[in-house]
């Protein structure tokens, strides 16, 4: 198990890396240099240099990014002060580390995304279980119905529908707002609720129906069918062999839709205002900010990466022959 955790870890520094290498040079096709951001209106070629010196950004593009992963691991020192490891920059825009501009910003981030995979792993599982549970029957046909349409709609569209809905006519849900968990817990839980429910929609749709598929396909194995041979009761076949087996293709693709569901939380703190790594990037995209957009690809990217080798531990405990592999 270590040695397959080992092997998953090697692969997910190499994604870092090149994710890093690709954001940094991308940033560079920007026909805009950030300096002239911060030198401001009145800026002499002088004072641009000046400015170019004290951001860093007056060497090449690879000096710029080797001094950029070392700084990483062994700091920095910039205009702005010293700079300890791990070194993520300066803002060009406010001069304050990048670090904590992005710890502060993490909390409603993380937040977002867990808060999310857990409702949708709970009614997605919960009501595709239900559905195969009983197969055929109208409330089946309603699930797959509602389910299909349902993974068709944008979180750009059902979150103003969903404030316009449950928050500005009914009331029935506070405004969305990030409170901090360890301040106001029950803040925290009811200023989420809806943003959890509307980044979640679309994978709840989509866990329903392969859970659905999945234990339908499972309850026609030789060994699940064996089972019921026996005189074994419904529900234990149900959920001691068919639940298990299915599984196995269920937690292969959570690993993928996490990185998906990190995507949706960006999106989802820009429609409901939140001030989460979402809105710092598209901010940092606008005002050129390479240290900050790189800091907050890099910790995205991270997140990503840990979740996938968080999924495969679980895959590789459920059917040990992944951990060969």
């Amino acid at each position: 198990m270590l040695r397959f955790l080992f092997r998953r870890s090697l692969g997910a520094v190499a994604i870092l890396l090149i994710i890093s290498a690709v954001t940094f040079f991308l940033f560079y096709a920007i026909p805009r240099n950030p300096a002239l951001l911060a030198c401001g209106k009145v800026c002499t070629p002088d004072q641009l240099a000046i400015v170019e010196r004290n951001l860093g950004i007056d060497q090449p593009v690879p000096v710029q990014y080797w001094e950029y992963m070392v700084g990483i691991f062994a700091g920095r020192d910039f205009a702005a002060g010293p700079c300890p490891a791990p070194c993520l920059g300066f803002s060009f825009a406010d001069n304050r580390p990048v670090l904590d501009t992005i710890l502060d910003r993490l909390p409603t981030t993380v937040s977002l995304t867990l808060g999310g995979a857990v409702v949708f792993l709970v009614l997605g599982l919960g009501l595709g279980m239900l559905a195969a549970w009983r197969r055929g029957t109208l409330l089946d046909k309603v699930m797959s119905s509602t389910s299909l349409v349902l993974s068709s709609m944008q979180i750009y569209f059902l979150g103003p529908l969903a404030l316009a809905l449950f928050v500005y006519q009914t009331q029935l849900l506070p405004q969305p707002q990030y409170v901090p968990l360890t301040e106001d817990p029950l803040g925290w839980l009811k200023g989420l609720l809806l943003p959890w429910l509307v980044l979640s929609t679309i994978f709840t749709a989509n866990y329903t129906r392969m859970a659905r598929a999945t234990l339908i396909e499972q309850l026609q194995e030789e060994h699940v069918r064996t089972a019921r041979a026996k005189g074994m009761s419904r529900p234990t076949v149900f959920f001691r062999y068919a639940w298990r087996g299915s599984l196995i293709p269920i937690v292969t693709i959570i690993g993928v839709d996490m990185g998906s569901l990190f995507g949706g939380a960006m999106v989802t703190e820009y429609t409901f205002a939140l001030p989460g790594l979402g809105r710092l990037a598209v901010d940092s995209v606008t005002k050129s900010n390479l240290p900050m957009l790189m800091g907050v690809m890099l910790f995205a990217a991270l997140m990503i990466v840990v979740f996938n080798i968080i999924v495969d531990a679980a895959y590789a405990l459920i059917d040990p022959r992944v951990r060969l592999s």
